[in-house]
């Protein structure tokens, strides 16, 4: 087992220090402390030895040092020079190696019963069938060759919800447009606005695309449109002027109500995957894959699926992968399905025309040790990440399942006490991956008054728990405390840091956005507000210095400095609470509310 952080390394950073702006010093072995003052003591006598030193450090240790919280850091004096260096780091980049397995503690058999795999219809051993596909995921930022923010969290990390965010001065939050939208009742329940995890889809099609679009003409002749695509729960799919907030042409209704991001298809083809979060008197839920061409619908599945465990239960709140060398679109469902669907894509950029005939599908399904008893359901509402031919997911009976998708056989499960919805987010540290992943706590499943919620690192390789932090979390029916949110891994300057929103933790109705140090879980700051279900936002500056956004059930946006948690700005945009998790396309942000609007904020 991992081991639970202690209170004493919550003060792992002199937290004095660097809360007021000043500089922080990490605890790190000696001869880097050494070497670190010797090379800023320098004396004046050998002043050029001094600055070669620093420059050396900064060369050779970028991945374990941070920059001081003073945005007064000097920067490196060819910038150019050194972005080249980078991007040529890495394209030259190597797999990681990566084999998982279980252990003792996390053998599938632990915690699962069985499995069982569906293809075109018939129950089949997987050990005696070869899928047309071959996973081998890359890295997070090798997922997508289109231009903008394609899928939840960006990628098959899950760790990226923005593009182009270098350049940045971010300092503060003003609004920039609004778009109403509306509700959609079925039975006795409304959905209004958008929802959990309610992220914009956000591209910028190439010309030759527009030109065989159904824009309206002022979009398909504006060189610099930047589309906003967002599904919403008032059963509409919206497009927008990323800059304006106009209409780029008809909104699209299908008349469900739509609480996940959906996803557009990496390869830069104009598809757009969305799935249903609820029944509505158009039918009972399913996913939809649209052409954007003409927003036509090409395809639905997952409605009443007769291989479901969970009943004809058909919700998809599940931002999809696809895996553009086989053409495949892996989809979790909260009916307890993982489908795998061979679409047969063919997409005529020159001649405008797309078209698509799915053929192969295969369902994985599994049931749990303790899905006969009424709380653990089945069931999958997060969102996949992958590397590899490796899937993980967490699930709403407790489970953190590795699925090797090449075999369709569980390698390794994690038992997460609760129904989770927080999506696992990959982080490569010294070449190693780990899974930074939590859970909520549904009202009388573990406590009718409290119950402990914790947030883990895993071991990707082995599952095993590295360390956890616990929270003590309030919950009521229907608004579940917890972690509802995903959490952001840091890069550059927050590169060793975490950030987590925890809802109803330190009385109902409030929550905190806790920054957590990756190597130990030690709490670095926390920053109070409402409770938080909107999953938080690294935005970064040209020097690597960064700053965290959020969303809070108060109403408001927040951004903070991602070292000190000091509060830059705050954005009134609701009265009623932010539940969506905004996306960020160079200087502007988009979030929808529970309160039936679509902000543009731009970040100034």
């Amino acid at each position: 087992m991992g081991r639970k952080v202690s209170p004493e390394e919550d003060n792992y950073y002199n937290y004095s220090r660097y809360a007021k702006k000043e500089t922080y010093k990490p605890v790190v072995p000696l001869m880097e402390r050494t070497g670190f003052r010797a090379a800023m003591a320098g004396v004046a006598g050998l002043i050029v030895i001094g600055i070669a030193v620093i420059i050396f450090l900064n060369r050779e240790n970028i991945a374990e040092n941070f920059h001081s919280a003073g945005r007064e850091t000097a920067a490196v004096s060819d910038t150019q020079s050194t972005e080249t260096e980078r991007e040529t780091e890495e394209i030259k980049e190597e797999p990681l190696v990566f084999e998982p397995h279980a252990t003792a503690e996390t053998a599938p058999e632990n915690m699962i019963a069985y499995t069982e795999v569906e293809w075109n219809g018939d129950l089949v051993d997987p050990s005696s069938v070869t899928p047309w596909y071959h996973m081998d995921f890359g890295r997070g930022s090798d997922y997508s060759k289109a231009e903008g923010v394609v899928s939840f969290r960006g990628n098959n990390f899950r760790d990226d919800p923005t593009f182009r965010q270098k350049g940045l001065n971010t300092e503060t939050l003003t609004g920039a447009w609004t778009k109403q939208t509306g509700g959609l009742t079925y039975q006795d329940a409304t959905w209004t606005g958008s929802g959990w995890t309610g992220q914009p889809l956000i591209v910028k099609w190439k010309p030759q695309q527009k030109a065989a679009m159904n824009m309206y003409d002022q979009a398909k002749n504006d060189p610099d449109l930047v589309e906003v695509i967002y599904a919403c729960m008032d059963g509409y799919v919206y497009f927008l002027n990323l800059r304006t907030g106009e209409q780029t042409r008809d909104p699209l209704y299908l008349g469900y109500t739509f609480k996940g991001a959906g996803a557009l298809d990496p390869r830069g083809y104009p598809i757009l995957y969305v799935g249903a979060g609820y029944d509505s008197y158009e039918g009972t839920a399913r996913v939809f894959v649209i052409n954007l061409l003409d927003t036509s619908v090409m395809y639905t599945f997952g409605n009443n699926d007769p291989f479901s465990l969970r009943g004809m239960l058909s919700y998809f709140d599940s931002s999809p992968l696809i895996d553009a060398a086989s053409d495949t679109l892996i989809y979790p469902g909260e009916n307890g399905i993982l489908y795998l669907i061979r679409l047969n894509t063919n997409y005529d950029e020159a001649a405008g025309t797309l078209s698509m005939e799915p053929s192969d599908v295969i369902k994985w399904h599994y049931y749990g040790n303790r899905s006969s008893q009424a709380n653990f359901w089945v069931g999958m509402e997060d969102s996949a990440a992958m590397y590899g031919g490796y899937l993980f997911i967490a699930d709403n009976g407790g489970h953190l399942m590795c699925l090797n998708l090449n075999t369709l056989q569980l390698v390794w499960v994690q038992d997460i006490l609760d129904d989770s919805n927080s999506t696992p987010v990959l982080s490569e540290e010294n070449g190693h991956l780990y899974l930074y992943v939590s859970t909520s706590f549904r009202l009388g499943w573990r406590s009718n008054t409290t119950a402990t919620v914790p947030v883990w690192k895993i071991d990707a390789h082995t599952g095993e728990i590295v360390w956890q932090r616990d929270y003590e979390c309030y919950s009521e029916d229907g608004v579940s405390g917890g972690v509802q949110s995903t959490i952001a891994s840091g890069k550059g300057e927050l590169e060793r840091l975490i950030y987590v929103t925890v809802s109803k933790t330190g009385d109902p109705y409030g929550g905190v956005l806790a920054c957590l140090d990756k190597k130990t879980g030690g709490m670095i700051w926390q920053h109070r507000a409402g409770y938080a279900w909107s999953s938080p936002v690294c935005v970064y500056r040209e020097d690597g210095s960064g700053d965290v956004m959020y969303g809070s059930s108060d109403g408001n946006m927040y951004l903070l400095d991602g070292i000190s948690g000091e509060e830059l700005s705050q954005l009134r945009i609701s009265e009623g609470v932010i539940e969506a998790s905004p996306a960020v396309y160079e200087d502007m942000a988009v979030v929808g509310t529970r309160a039936s609007q679509i902000w543009g904020i731009r970040l100034d």
